[in-house]
């Protein structure tokens, strides 16, 4: 069993509350010491209550998942002795109504782009297997229902 914390921090300050004005930065503070501002989405609340420069819940999410793939994704490409470069990945999610007619973000697409070196270059059969293999394992998308789509570029 591992535990994961993280501190979210928000403060009402002077301004009126319960006329639904006020600010939604926050901060999420992790136990390595990152801090990071958060807010909510300036699709869900408009600014100024909102912050575009801050992350917000959604984005987290659909980083998350993007984040733990990668990470799957590189020691098993280091395992299989393919030498990764880089990766970059242009990931997307859709929020929506879902089946039971709630609002979720009910796709996420993750859009990979790998450069490797080295005298092993992955085919892109060896690149979809470890693709497949890396979203079999990561721990973000075995704790979702969202549909998690990988389409290497």
């Amino acid at each position: 069993m591992h535990l994961y914390t993280a501190q979210i921090h928000w403060e009402r300050g002077p301004q009126p509350f319960i006329d639904n004005l006020y600010s939604r930065l926050h901060r999420w503070r992790f136990d390595g010491g990152a801090e990071v501002p958060g807010s909510s989405s300036p699709l869900s609340v408009k600014v100024p209550m909102s912050d575009p420069a801050a992350v917000d819940p959604e984005e987290a999410f659909v980083a998350a998942i993007s984040s733990c793939h990668m990470l799957w994704f590189l020691s098993l490409a280091a395992r299989d002795r393919f030498v990764v470069d880089r990766y970059t990945d242009d990931a997307e999610g859709v929020m929506e109504k879902n089946a039971e007619g709630k609002v979720a973000v009910t796709r996420v697409t993750l859009r990979p782009a790998i450069a490797c070196s080295g005298d092993k270059l992955p085919s892109p059969e060896d690149l979809m297997r470890l693709h497949h293999e890396a979203h079999e394992k990561c721990f973000i998308a075995n704790s979702v229902k969202t549909e998690i789509r990988v389409e290497p570029r």
